[in-house]
């Protein structure tokens, strides 16, 4: 029985993933390969690369992310990521994805094509970086030819390459569906919020297909950009995932009976 774990986009609601793939370690449920989507993707990443993830959550931490993101000098977008890269470069030196010790599915925005394109094999940093490419606020990345942004764009929940490979689906959401508690007040909210429920829509539509599907309702109350708040976004994905334990615990009896 193979698993597969499934993190979707987010932003810094994204650092809920880390208190997830805590809660679940400790509750015996470990993935045998994992996709993920911009926030989930870096989740995914330093997971598959040994990282656990309080170790990541004391890097995110102690990493000024501002040093990293510089203007961008075209119009494509306001920041450029490229500068990251010698940052993931402490952290994962070897750069590919066969280096990494699970593994790990990435999706990205095609975006001349239109399509949603998923890497597993080679470079593993760019297309990492692609990933997080939100348009409209970073410049899209240049790999291999073509242009990509942010894999939320057409598939924030990216299941289906993990279908023909595992058996069990865990899925980390980490957009709580419903109305937002937090007024809306400048054209970064209206933007961000436009986004949330473009992308919602499309992954609500997969979320029968999960055996376990894990979406903190308490996220809410943070917003794609609130990185300061790390430690409080890990401990709600941590908490809420620990509550789930009965249900885990039936998975798991079902999954070793099959």
């Amino acid at each position: 029985m193979k698993i597969g774990f499934v993190l979707s986009g987010g932003g810094a609601r994204g650092i809920a993933h880390l208190g997830v793939l805590k809660a679940l370690g400790e509750l015996g449920l470990k993935p045998d390969h994992i996709a993920g989507s911009s926030a989930g993707a870096v989740a995914g990443a330093m997971f598959a690369a040994g990282y656990s993830p309080d170790e990541t959550l004391d890097i995110l931490q102690s990493t000024n992310l501002l040093r990293f993101v510089r203007p961008a000098l075209s119009r494509m977008g306001l920041l450029k990521l490229d500068k990251c890269e010698d940052l993931y470069r402490r952290y994962l030196p070897e750069d590919t994805f066969e280096a990494l010790h699970l593994p790990l599915t990435i999706a990205t925005t095609d975006l001349m094509g239109g399509k949603t394109v998923y890497f597993n094999e080679g470079p593993l940093i760019r297309p990492l970086l692609a990933s997080c490419c939100l348009p409209g606020v970073f410049e899209p990345m240049l790999h291999q030819q073509r242009f990509y942004v942010d894999g939320g764009v057409l598939n924030n929940m990216p299941l289906d390459p993990l279908e023909d490979c595992c058996d069990f689906f865990v899925g980390s959401h980490v957009n709580p569906f419903g109305t937002t508690e937090r007024p809306i007040t400048s054209m970064r909210g209206v933007l961000e919020r436009t986004l949330y429920l473009a992308i919602n829509k499309s992954s609500q539509q997969q979320f029968a297909k999960y055996h376990l599907l894990i979406e903190p309702p308490a996220l809410k109350n943070y917003t794609v950009f609130d990185i300061k708040k790390a430690r409080e976004i890990f401990r709600v994905g941590y908490v809420h995932t620990r509550s789930l334990a009965p249900q885990v615990e039936r998975l798991m009896g079902l999954e070793v009976r099959v």
